[in-house]
């Protein structure tokens, strides 16, 4: 989210938790993750979206949530970004191209 940019859920009254489900850089999975959305105030039957650059990291934090007893965890299909296209650059599809609102971060 440092580099892409972030949703912005003000305008619904809603915040971005920032929990890593893989860390940054070496991709090693978060053992603290599910801790870190309970110390962030996610409670179990809390509606919970997660969303990454491209959705497929987000949808293992949405699994992992769910098997953890979030009743309601899913992933945003598509991420921030997008998969890459032919070229292999991103922004085609995801959350900024369907022009969802969003900040830099």
């Amino acid at each position: 989210w440092n580099f892409v940019g972030v949703p912005d859920l003000t305008t619904i009254g809603k915040r971005t938790v920032f929990v890593e489900w893989l860390d940054y850089p070496d991709g090693a999975l978060n053992p603290q993750f599910v801790a870190e959305l309970r110390a962030a105030g996610v409670k179990e039957d809390d509606e919970v979206l997660f969303l990454c650059r491209s959705g497929h990291r987000s949808m293992g934090a949405a699994e992992a949530a769910t098997a953890a007893g979030y009743g309601q965890a899913y992933n945003i299909l598509d991420g921030f970004e997008g998969p890459l296209d032919a070229e292999g650059h991103r922004g085609g599809a995801g959350w900024r191209a369907a022009l969802l609102p969003w900040q830099q971060a």
